[in-house]
């Protein structure tokens, strides 16, 4: 989910069609889509999230990438590439880093082609280190973020969540069929199985893994998968109308990240709604239903 620009009158046009076909899928708990100015990346030539980082050139301030394909929703790319940048730029220019804990990331503009990121470090202490990400495109800036980087220290306060009850196991999960035309390209990326959940949550919760993953760290995983799905306020509204994400702050729970054959149970849940604007809290368990992040998003919902 990425920020909605201004749009002619004939591409408004058509999201409001867009997004009454992907209200009745999520009303259905049919598929996970991101809502963009325009849903389907056009490019036939696509890369998977390895290539991606394999084809970041390093500078001296953090990196430059050509362009993602396969990997853009509308004329933007999908947010979890961009956080994933952000790390690797970060990484790239402190090779040192610590295990990486939190981060805040603000969506800005439109990225597609000709990417740059640039990483410096706000402070370090014995334990805790704070990167700044810039985040531009065609030489506009098109997003920051703040990364948060920590060592393990040991425990003064413990207080760990039981594991998330497992309904469905992912394997035994029903697929999610990706075929429809008003699915962005970068959900073909994932592989997508439904969660039960009645329609009386305002909520989205899916298995979702990425197709392909060899040689991933697993927190770069993560951070690829977490921004995948469509808000949960998406079952609240009330007519058609395009969503457009504004932030995404995320906490890894655990640094030593494990799950089973890629698979995370992904969950976006609305918590406020008013104004144009929505709170919404975002979950992942690993395969086993252990926590293994939580975070928030700000959703600007229009029409």
């Amino acid at each position: 989910m990425r920020r909605r620009w201004p749009l002619a009158a004939s591409q408004q046009a058509f999201n409001r069609f867009r997004v009454a076909k992907v209200l009745a899928y999520a009303r259905e708990g049919a598929t996970p889509l991101q809502m963009t100015e325009a849903t389907t990346d056009k490019t036939t030539d696509s890369i998977t999230v390895p290539d991606i980082l394999d084809r970041c050139e390093a500078t001296d301030t953090g990196l430059i990438l050509d362009e993602a394909p396969g990997w853009l929703q509308g004329r933007t790319l999908y947010g979890g590439i961009t956080a994933l940048l952000a790390h690797q730029a970060a990484r790239l220019r402190y090779p040192d880093l610590p295990p990486l804990r939190a981060a805040q990331i603000c969506f800005i503009g439109p990225v597609a082609r000709n990417i740059a990121v640039e990483a410096e470090a706000l402070r370090s202490g014995r334990n805790v280190t704070q990167v700044a990400t810039r985040l531009t495109g065609e030489g506009k800036l098109a997003g920051n973020a703040t990364l948060v980087f920590g060592n393990a220290m040991e425990a003064n306060a413990v207080n760990t969540p039981k594991p998330e009850p497992i309904a469905t196991a992912p394997e035994d999960a029903e697929p999610i069929a990706l075929d429809s035309g008003h699915v962005p390209d970068f959900v073909r990326r994932m592989e997508n199985r439904k969660w039960p959940m009645g329609r009386e949550n305002i909520a989205v919760r899916r298995w979702v893994r990425l197709n392909e993953r060899e040689g991933l760290d697993p927190v770069n995983e993560l951070i690829a998968l977490g921004d995948a799905l469509p808000p949960g306020s998406l079952k609240a509204m009330q007519r058609p109308g395009p969503l457009s994400s504004i932030n995404w702050s995320f906490n890894i729970l655990d640094a030593d990240i494990g799950t089973r054959d890629g698979w995370f149970l992904v969950e976006t849940a609305s918590q406020h709604a008013a104004e144009g604007y929505t709170t919404e809290r975002l979950r992942m368990w690993n395969a086993d239903g252990v926590p293994v992040m939580s975070g928030m998003q700000s959703v600007a919902i229009f029409g």
